[in-house]
């Protein structure tokens, strides 16, 4: 991974700003004391940036849930909806150097996820759209990790997003070391157990993409590499996948370990694989075990730790 924190994009009011709607904020402790210190937040309020004032006529999205309009909750000459699009894809632009981005929930700019559309009859139509500054931004960057901030608290979702933004910014500080046909084979080497936990036929097809690998093609395959890579990551790893790579990768130990010793690691993978320990107790001995025997292979394995270890995200997983 690269030195620098990465950056991640955030819903300016989830940092404490006063640029909601009503004057107020939607101050998530999670972003601001959690992560806060592993990550460097830009952060961006659309409404603000487009000439919105604080306080504000709330906006609302009407009309077609494919294609809804941005419209004012009172007036309804106040249409909004060119200028959301239009900054999302000026911020798409600007922000090429991010890692990530958490966007507030249920806002009708920003939202991701079931966001209300008013039809015709005034009534939210079933399912609900995307904000468009959420929809216009992500359009323009297809493979960038986002996330809603309400959906952070699931700790599944939280580990799931942070392992792709870590990801996005290891891939981010390869192109910046400079592609190489080697740097791209290496790095798909050190993420096979990460994509084994999350997507395993995905981790086999990519590993055939890279079978064709040449110095002709590397600047038109790398790029399709990781857009697969990043989907592939989207699907989050059960206990049952977790459980599989364990085996494997204490299948390394299987020279090193005395019988005791691997009757004790078996039974950690099982006791995690029946819900009853966390992910990180059989992992701790794991470490603990390739520590006093070391393994190259193993060493470089991003699954082993894909994001900051005093996150402590997969002490709930």
């Amino acid at each position: 991974m690269g030195q620098s924190k990465p950056k991640i994009a955030i819903s300016a009011c989830l940092l404490g700003d006063e640029v909601r709607f009503n004057g107020g904020h939607k101050r998530s402790e999670l972003c601001t004391e959690r992560l806060a210190e592993h990550v460097e937040f830009v952060r961006v309020c659309p409404e603000v940036a487009i000439g919105l004032g604080t306080p504000r006529e709330p906006i609302r999205l009407v009309g077609d849930i494919a294609a809804p309009r941005a419209i004012g909750s009172v007036h309804n000459e106040l249409d909004v909806s060119d200028a959301l699009h239009d900054y999302g894809t000026q911020m798409a632009e600007q922000l090429r150097g991010i890692s990530g981005y958490i966007f507030m929930q249920k806002s009708p700019s920003c939202g991701l996820y079931r966001v209300k559309v008013y039809g015709p009859k005034g009534l939210p139509e079933a399912g609900g759209g995307r904000g468009l500054y959420a929809a216009a931004f992500c359009a323009e960057h297809p493979d960038l990790p986002v996330e809603e901030e309400g959906r952070l608290n699931d700790p599944v979702l939280r580990e799931n997003f942070l392992t792709r933004v870590f990801a996005y910014a290891d891939w981010q500080q390869l192109l910046a070391d400079g592609l190489t046909s080697r740097a791209l084979t290496h790095f798909h080497a050190r993420y096979k157990y990460l994509l084994l936990a999350t997507h395993p036929e995905q981790y086999r097809a990519l590993g055939q993409l890279l079978g064709g690998l040449n110095k002709h093609n590397l600047h038109e395959l790398a790029p399709r590499y990781f857009s697969a890579l990043m989907e592939a990551l989207q699907k989050c790893a059960t206990r049952g996948t977790h459980s599989n790579v364990l085996q494997h990768i204490s299948g390394h130990l299987k020279q090193t370990l005395s019988a005791d010793e691997k009757t004790e690691m078996q039974q950690l993978i099982e006791q995690y694989r029946r819900g009853y320990v966390p992910l990180v107790v059989p992992l701790t001995l794991l470490k603990h075990h390739f520590l006093l025997h070391p393994d190259r292979y193993i060493a470089q394995q991003v699954y082993l730790q894909p994001h900051p270890a005093n996150l402590s995200l997969r002490n709930a997983l």
